[in-house]
């Protein structure tokens, strides 16, 4: 399995939405996929989940996000398993390493989206877990087990889950801080991308982004320096892999520019490629070859603005191209989208694919 995450300093670039189309695109091309909503705005919960649902799963925990281990022996074994057996939240599974009490013995399942797509929902209290981190942080280099398995946590749980039910790839979906929780998601999945708009701001994000990879791989390295194999061993094999960038969400100029955006967001679009060669570093990007650096993942496939499709596939929990077919949508709705739009929706799902497709190019070039 591989675990992959989209990031992007600058937030409203469309991270959340290519994650939840990654996802839906992966499992319809036959790969079995787990999203994982570790930003602790859980708008991929949002996109995939009605409020209903999240509500019935945050509620039958709030309990243990107070305090998981009174909770447990409070409810009884019986009824903890019951809970236990029904889909629960990230912050939910990462509860027992935040009180340092042992491990669940049993993984709850994740929310079936569809056949070969699961989902382990976002919960608005992640921040306590990344207090957590923030205290134990400096524990590590002492090769603390608690501060390690804390640490490592967000990634041996994909992997649990992986090997429990057969998953392909996990996709894991983050807020745009470059805070502790976010380094050691991004620090130890096995690849990122960066979606990013033609704009001054994405550049910016990029930079930061690489600034920031630097300062964390020296600290991993001295991490790695600092302690036993054994305990080396709970950290991935290597430090993430850049996996490339994708302009998404950009406004349409037919024929004006070769990317077919204005002339303004041409001249920025031309710049991401050498601002990634400037700011991040050539060891977590030397895999990839010239064009795969310097071309967005899929060219052009999803390049350009979905209008108001975004908005309406969190509407429906569906990507863009199944909302056609639903038997479920509103009246309101009916007239533009299965009328004069049916054919966009629809249509979304080969420049899915073909991004998708280019994607696993590059998944292709990483270390086994």
């Amino acid at each position: 399995m591989k675990i992959i995450s989209l990031f992007n300093n600058k937030g409203g670039v469309g991270k959340t939405t290519l994650a939840f189309h990654l996802s839906h695109s992966l499992s319809e091309m036959g790969y079995k996929v787990l999203m994982i909503d570790a930003d602790p705005q859980c708008n991929l919960t949002i996109s995939s989940l009605f409020d209903d649902k999240i509500a019935e799963i945050w509620e039958k925990e709030d309990q243990f996000i107070e305090d998981f281990k009174t909770t447990k022996e409070k409810i009884g074994i019986d009824k903890f398993d019951e809970i236990n057996s029904e889909p629960r939240t990230i912050h939910y599974l990462l509860k027992t390493t935040e009180e340092g009490t042992g491990d669940l013995e049993v993984l709850p399942p994740p929310v079936q989206v569809t056949a070969n797509l699961g989902l382990i929902p976002g919960r608005l209290s992640m921040h306590m877990y990344e207090d957590k981190i923030a205290e134990r942080w400096n524990g590590v280099y002492r090769g603390d087990p608690l501060s390690i398995r804390t640490i490592t946590k967000i990634r041996s749980l994909a992997e649990d889950y992986g090997s429990e039910y057969g998953y392909d790839f996990a996709i894991i979906d983050t807020s745009p801080s470059l805070g502790i929780l976010n380094k050691v998601i991004i620090s130890t999945v096995d690849g990122f991308l960066i979606p990013c708009l033609p704009d001054m701001f994405s550049l910016y994000g990029i930079r930061n982004i690489g600034d920031y990879l630097s300062r964390w791989k020296k600290e991993f390295e001295t991490i790695y320096s600092l302690i036993s194999n054994e305990k080396r061993a709970q950290f991935p094999s290597s430090f993430v892999s850049f996996l490339g960038f994708t302009i998404y969400n950009a406004k349409k100029y037919t024929a004006v520019t070769p990317l077919d955006l204005a002339q303004a967001h041409y001249s920025y679009a031309l710049q991401i490629p050498e601002t990634v060669k400037g700011y991040i570093q050539q060891d977590v990007r030397a895999h990839l070859d010239e064009t795969m650096l310097s071309t967005p993942i899929g060219g052009k496939a999803i390049m350009h603005t979905h209008n108001t499709l975004p908005n309406i596939t969190q509407k429906y929990k569906n990507p863009m191209w199944k909302v056609p077919s639903l038997e479920f949508l509103e009246q309101e709705d009916i007239a533009t989208i299965r009328g004069g739009s049916r054919a966009t929706y629809e249509g979304t799902r080969g420049k899915y694919i073909e991004f998708t497709e280019d994607l696993l190019l590059r998944i292709g070039t990483l270390e086994a």
